[in-house]
Formats: structure tokens, sequence, C-alpha cells
């Protein structure tokens, strides 16, 4: 007899399974609304849509006055434009919100770009809420000056500088931003982005615009005013012949993502709308990530809502949603329903 065969093998045990608990998707889908939000304010998107809207020649003359020869001379030979390394004061007059445009080339974190050593902290709301008063536009020559040195040394220093350098290195610089925010500031930014989707709407009737107010006078000659607030998030009232308001829309802006969680939020809307109610507002809308939600669950949440809106769409200013909402709106202030720029 053979011993080997004799040898009883025992059953191999089978490992179990290992437990892989990957982190879900939410976080990642509402920095993506932060990415779209700073499309429309602080990336090449927003460039090109003020570059658009300027005289070419005045652009030109003023990058000849403002960015050094040698770094021209990279640029141009890499095939990369100088207003997209360099600011002009036309760039940043017609948009103040770019002075992050080129921050964010830097790399400067907002803390230390506009830290009280740097004396740039006066051109930080400019940045983030798109307006410039008259003191900002005096200075605004010597922040492009100011800026040129720092930035022409990237140029020099940077091999065979392309425009996916600038591009990525901007992300680099915001993504640090949104890994380190907190709820807050995730909303902030969201909302910043909502007001600009709306200014945007309403521009051509805009007669006054302020950080946080935007007066219009509509078709009918009428002022209506715009306004962020809290509780509700953004007010649509009508200034009467008495000087009283007539509250007519409350918006309520809620930028979270994760669907399961989709109803609470919904029901935060809900504890707004209701005070917005009890001041006479007429029309409740709610901006909300509607991905992968039923309506029916968000109504459960906010039954006073009459209109809900994807929070997302609005923010690209892209989708259906983006575009029923510009028809509501202009609907509600009294202006026709204007083309707006993607």
């Amino acid at each position: 007899m053979n011993v080997d065969s004799a040898i009883v093998k025992k059953p191999t045990k089978v490992a179990a399974k290992a437990a892989f608990r990957p982190p879900g998707a939410a976080r990642q889908v509402q920095f993506h609304q932060l990415l779209v939000v700073a499309r429309k304010q602080w990336f090449i998107d927003a460039l090109s849509d003020a570059l658009a809207e300027l005289d070419q020649k005045t652009v030109k003359d003023q990058l000849a006055q403002y960015v050094p020869a040698d770094a021209q001379k990279i640029l141009a030979a890499a095939g990369v434009r100088d207003e997209h390394v360099f600011p002009v004061p036309a760039v940043i007059g017609r948009k103040p919100s770019l002075v992050g445009y080129y921050r964010l080339l830097l790399g400067a974190p907002q803390k230390g770009f506009y830290a009280q050593s740097t004396g740039m902290g006066r051109f930080k709301s400019m940045e983030e809420k798109g307006t410039m008063d008259k003191n900002q536009s005096a200075l605004v020559p010597d922040f492009c000056r100011a800026m040129a040195e720092p930035l022409a040394e990237l140029v020099r220093q940077i091999p065979d500088i392309s425009q996916r350098d600038l591009q990525e290195l901007q992300l680099l610089t915001l993504g640090s931003k949104f890994q380190g925010a907190n709820n807050t500031v995730i909303g902030k930014t969201a909302m910043q982005g909502v007001f600009v989707a709306i200014t945007a709407i309403v521009e051509k009737y805009t007669i006054d615009k302020g950080d946080k107010k935007l007066t219009l006078k509509n078709a009918s000659g009428r002022i209506v005013l715009i306004t962020l607030a809290h509780d509700p998030d953004v007010c649509v009232r009508e200034s009467m012949a008495n000087g009283k308001p007539n509250n007519t829309v409350a918006i309520e802006v809620k930028g979270g993502t994760d669907a399961s969680n989709a109803q609470n939020r919904a029901g935060e809307a809900e504890k707004s709308h209701r005070k917005a109610k009890q001041q006479g507002f007429k029309d409740f809308w709610t901006l909300i990530s509607k991905k992968g939600v039923e309506l029916s669950k968000l109504q459960r949440g906010s039954p006073t809502t009459n209109e809900w809106f994807d929070v997302t769409e609005l923010l690209t200013q892209k989708g259906q949603d983006w575009e029923n909402f510009r028809q509501k709106l202009s609907l509600a202030v009294g202006i026709p329903v204007a083309e707006v720029k993607e």
C-alpha cells in the first residue's frame, strides 16, 4: 500500500471575504456643484465670457502695457494667449470675480493671498461677490501691475507651458479649498453660484447691483428687488407706488447631494417657506439636487413648495430646469425671457 495514498488530505479552508467599504460619492457630487460655480466665476469659462464682450484692441493695448516682453514671447511660442495668464484692467472691470482666476493660477489660498501683509485684502469681495466699487476700481491698474511679476515668473519657470497647465494648476488650488470646506462654506459657495445665475437672467434690466441685492426696472417701469437673505435665501419683491414692498417669490437653496437625505433637506426648506408665507410671499420655490430623488418624496418634505428646480442645472446654467427657472423668474419680475449665454 502506498503510504502517500493513505494520507487523508484536510479540506482547504476558504478565506473569509474581506469587507470593503469604500466611501460614497455624495461628497464628490457636492464638489461638482462647487466646480460648476467656479467655472462661471473663476475659471476659463468666465474669462472667455468677459473677453467676448470687450473690445479686443483695448485688451491688446493693455497687455502690451502690463505684460513683460520676455513672458509674451514665451507664451506666443507656446500658443497661449497673454490674457489667459495676465490680468488687465479691462478684463477685471468687466468681470471682477476674475481676481480669483489669477489668484488660483498663482496657487495662493485665499487666506494667504488676502492676508493683511499682502495688501490684497481690498480685492477679496470682488472675487467672492463679483462686484466692484469706485475705490476698488481705482486700484485695479495697480493690482494688474503687482500680479504681473509673479505670473511672469510662473511663465519663465514652467517648461513648455500649456493651456492645460494653466487649468490644472488652478484646479489643484481650488481642490484643496474644497477638501477642507465644511458644509457652511459649501453652502455659501453654492449661493454665490445661484446669485450669478439669477444675475445672468435679469442683467439687461438691472439698474443697480450690490453684493447681495439686484435692483431692476422691469418692462413696465416698475422697480423690483432681488436680495440674498436668510429665511428665505432669495427674496423677490416689487416696490409699490406707496413705497411698501410686495413680497412675491421666496426661494430656498439646498446644496446637499445625498439622495437618502433629500427629504430632510426639503423639510428644512419647508420651515423657511412657512415663515415666508407669514411675511406675505405668494410663490415658494426650492432649488435642490433632484437627481435620483422622487419628486413625491420632496413634496412630502415641503408641501408649501410650488416649484422645484434642480440646483445643479442652475449652477451650470444648462438643462430643462434651468430653462424653466429662466422663464418663471422672468415672468415673476416682469421682463421678457432673454437668451442667456452659456
